[in-house]
């Protein structure tokens, strides 16, 4: 082919994407404002600080959390919201913090060791002091050779990881390739990852490891203690007792990153005597043992759209060894800049725009389904409530600090021609890719399962996944807040349109009920 031929093509091809855009509105004038404000005159960061310094860990039912709640209501009721309110998603169980938390080596020498008692446990009781034991347990049958051995003692578990150098950095950024890739289609996914013999082994291993702990203290061990990896100082933070009311009681247990605990392995393997003392102090709260969600709204002024909602959030609980800056305040942050926004330039929807925080996201996506129950129906049962029909999309932030690039369609291909439009303006942002992939593990996922529109933004990873994750340095020191203005622009942006749109946003197929368990 002939380069004359090329142009004409590339220039009719040009113009079909060009009338594409043309017919799905966009207010540019709007745009111009919203950028103004959102990346010259932000508040996000100072809302990220109140949410991780002043707010502290936001663990699901502690104190932190209510802080935080608190916090946010007020805060959008200052802006001029209406409706802010705390409201109830369901039971959730006890509320849980520690208090204090020690924890050194004091033979063969002495050195202090980085450690976050694990949530849900009791503490120690005042100090402990005692040798630690090194136990293997691949079976059940491996047990009985510990018996009558550990009483006082403290237990170090078995790991598989071992802390090695890295030569790549931690932190970084979706390439130009990389988004290439996510535009071109769904991802080639490994189907032996979760296979049943993978699921049934991770069974077997949680219930090994229950045992476990109920051996050790029928046998009078005095505390726990485990890795799940982390570098650099870095250890991974989870949960070691259930958080139901009616629980049963278990060790104290702390979490250690990979240099100290591979440091004590080696010196048990070695026979080398090792000593420790430990004194945590946890505190569990019973009093209230509801969830929450924060809610507020911009009220719709259309006659005939103002009872249709858009909606956006992100998840304001986090883990408790930080004070979950990237997991998830920052999307909480944005979230609230992006209203924050609207209601400074005086927007009037057509629709009603409501922020919804979540409660209870990381034990396993609570507040969001709970809230999708109560208002739009039973995705099990696939019984839809009024609400359902009024409900044009929601927009979800929970990948780290990084800026947007784009958007997951969520397998829903009537959506892209809408966000081509209403991205291209951000195309200098870098925020213009747009995959009908899908990225889970987070409340956008609740939405979804009742078939209504819910989208999650692309993000840049810096070290999310590699320093923050659910870790001891998810800190507001690790906020971009170049890119949570620029997240913020957008998402703001967007809501803007969704609300102002002639039509809901297209959905996909209703889901099927899913079947009763047997």
């Amino acid at each position: 082919m002939t380069r004359k031929p090329l142009l004409l093509l590339a220039f009719a091809l040009q113009l079909g994407f060009t009338a594409q855009a043309q017919q799905e509105p966009v207010n540019q004038q709007m745009i111009g404002r919203i950028r103004e404000e959102g990346l010259k005159n932000s508040k996000v960061m100072e809302t990220a600080f109140y949410l991780t310094d002043v707010s502290g860990p936001r663990l699901s039912g502690s104190p932190g959390l209510k802080r935080a709640n608190d916090w946010a209501v007020k805060r959008l009721t200052d802006w001029g919201l209406k409706n802010a309110k705390l409201e109830a998603w369901g039971d959730f169980g006890k509320g849980w913090e520690f208090e204090k938390s020690y924890i050194a080596m004091t033979a063969p020498y002495y050195q202090h060791l980085i450690a976050t008692p694990k949530a849900w446990t009791p503490g120690t009781n005042g100090p402990v002091k005692g040798k630690a034991v090194y136990v293997k347990i691949d079976k059940e049958e491996d047990l009985q050779k510990y018996k009558g051995q550990l009483q006082g003692k403290i237990i170090l578990t078995q790991i598989a990881q071992e802390a090695k150098t890295t030569f790549e950095a931690d932190a970084k950024r979706y390439t130009d390739e990389d988004l290439k890739k996510m535009a071109a289609g769904p991802e080639e996914r490994n189907n032996s990852a979760w296979t049943p013999e993978r699921i049934a082994e991770y069974r077997a291993r949680m219930a090994l490891r229950t045992k476990a702990n109920e051996f050790f203290k029928q046998e009078g061990a005095a505390v726990v203690l485990s890795s799940r990896g982390g570098m650099h100082g870095t250890h991974f933070t989870s949960n070691g007792a259930s958080y139901a009311a009616d629980a049963q009681p278990v060790l104290p247990e702390l979490e250690l990153g990979l240099e100290d605990y591979g440091r004590m392995v080696r010196l048990l393997e070695a026979g080398q005597p090792l000593e420790l003392e430990v004194e945590t102090k946890t505190k569990f709260f019973t009093d209230d043992l509801k969830g929450y969600n924060v809610i507020a709204e911009i009220p719709g002024t259309d006659r005939k759209l103002k009872d249709e909602v858009v909606m956006l959030g992100g998840h304001i609980d986090s883990w408790h060894a930080a004070t979950g800056a990237t997991d998830n305040a920052a999307g909480v942050a944005v979230m609230m800049e992006a209203v924050r926004i609207l209601q400074t330039l005086g927007v009037k929807p057509k629709r009603t725009i409501r922020i919804a925080l979540w409660g209870g996201e990381e034990q396993g996506l609570h507040g969001s389904r709970g809230y999708v129950k109560q208002h739009f129906g039973d995705p099990a049962t696939m019984q839809l409530k009024k609400e359902h029909e009024k409900f044009s999309a929601y927009y979800n932030l929970d990948n780290g600090t990084g800026k947007i690039r784009g958007i997951y369609l969520q397998g829903n291909e009537a959506v892209r021609p809408v966000f081509e439009a209403w991205l291209a303006p951000f195309a200098d942002l870098n925020a213009n890719t747009i995959t009908i992939r899908n990225t889970g593990g987070t409340d956008h996922l609740a939405f979804d399962a009742l078939g209504l529109p819910g989208f999650q933004f692309i993000q840049d990873e810096i070290d999310y996944d590699t320093r923050t994750h659910h870790t001891n340095q998810d800190t507001y020191d690790r906020l971009q807040a170049d890119d949570l203005k620029q997240a913020a622009t957008i998402v703001a942006s967007l809501v803007y349109h969704t609300a102002m749109r002639d039509k809901k946003l297209p959905r996909k197929e209703l889901p099927k009920a899913k079947p009763a368990a047997l």
